[in-house]
């Protein structure tokens, strides 16, 4: 029987709740009750987005965490550009860690109204920042922004990011519902279409959630 892994992003998805500002202390100690409960994976927020963040990547080091490995956030590299010249993959590596989740655009619309480039630029993006990430010794997974949304409006092109993650190298695609409309109708199809992309690799994970960006 296969094993279920819990991720927890309780330090980035949780942190932009209305009234909640986690402190860098804060932080610390939910990330050491998490791992009391047994959680495998924290995300523990974007170092390229805020000080607080990176800061905590620095001082998460010196946790004696028995269960969990702590997760950066970030996104691909920007179009036009080279991954090794990406300055928020570059604050990836800054922080030590050993995994990290890339959030990388899904949807057809997304990555000509969003990001303003081309399909084949978009799908370049994931190829190229999962492969210089692994290169350095990071374990990735993908965040597939708006990927239910993707499928609904062009799903040959959203599995085509989900094969582009897999063929670099991801451990895991996430699959989200990021605008919270899909129907359980559509989820399970979708998600029955990733789960044949994962599939061709034997050590690929995959789960659904709420998130993306």
């Amino acid at each position: 029987m296969k094993s279920v892994q819990l991720y927890d992003t309780t330090l980035r998805d949780g942190a932009q709740s209305e009234g909640i500002s986690f402190s860098v202390v804060d932080k610390l100690h939910i990330a050491e009750k998490l791992d009391e409960l047994g959680i495998h994976y924290i995300e523990g927020g974007w170092p390229g987005s805020n000080p607080k963040d990176a800061e905590f990547y620095r001082r998460a080091k010196e946790l004696c965490l028995k269960n969990a490995k702590i997760v950066a956030f970030g996104s691909t590299r920007r179009a036009g550009i080279k991954a090794e010249e990406d300055n928020n993959l570059l604050m990836l590596l800054e922080t030590g860690v050993k995994y990290a989740t890339l959030v990388a655009k899904s949807s057809d619309l997304h990555v000509s109204r969003v990001l303003k480039t081309t399909q084949e630029e978009n799908l370049a993006m994931i190829t190229d920042s999962i492969r210089y990430l692994r290169s350095k010794g990071i374990e990735v997974l993908l965040d597939a922004e708006h990927y239910f949304d993707g499928y609904r409006s062009n799903a040959a092109y959203a599995l085509k990011t989900l094969e582009a993650a897999a063929e670099a190298g991801a451990i895991c695609l996430v699959l989200c519902d990021t605008n919270g409309g899909a129907l359980p109708d559509e989820i399970t199809e979708a998600t029955r279409a990733a789960i044949k992309v994962a599939c061709r690799s034997e050590s690929m994970c995959i789960t659904t959630g709420p998130g993306g960006g």
